[in-house]
């Protein structure tokens, strides 16, 4: 399994930043595999965390046209500054789930 881990440092979210991201969200979850999305935005800070199966499901994410409009939105519009992760998850734990 792989996490893509998205942060943020937030510059202005308005409404159409709201439909995006949950028309966005929901497109990675019917359409592409993703098996698990959570994003928080707390002060000026934001922080994404998308679970997939595998890299390729990342890499068809990352190509897909709305998601691309969506990143040129990001960077003129929506934030400041970001960082990208894509990491392997290694070991995973739970309790009461």
């Amino acid at each position: 399994m792989y996490a893509v881990i998205f942060t943020a440092k937030v510059d202005g979210q308005d409404e159409e930043y709201s439909r995006v991201a949950k028309h966005l969200k929901k497109l990675a979850l019917e359409k592409y595999g993703c098996l698990e999305f959570v994003s928080v935005t707390e002060g000026g800070n934001e922080i994404a965390i998308s679970y997939w199966e595998n890299e390729e499901q990342i890499k068809v994410w990352k190509n897909d046209s709305e998601h691309i409009l969506a990143q040129d939105l990001g960077r003129t519009k929506w934030y400041e500054s970001y960082k990208v992760q894509v990491v392997e998850v290694i070991r995973e734990y739970r309790h009461n789930t």
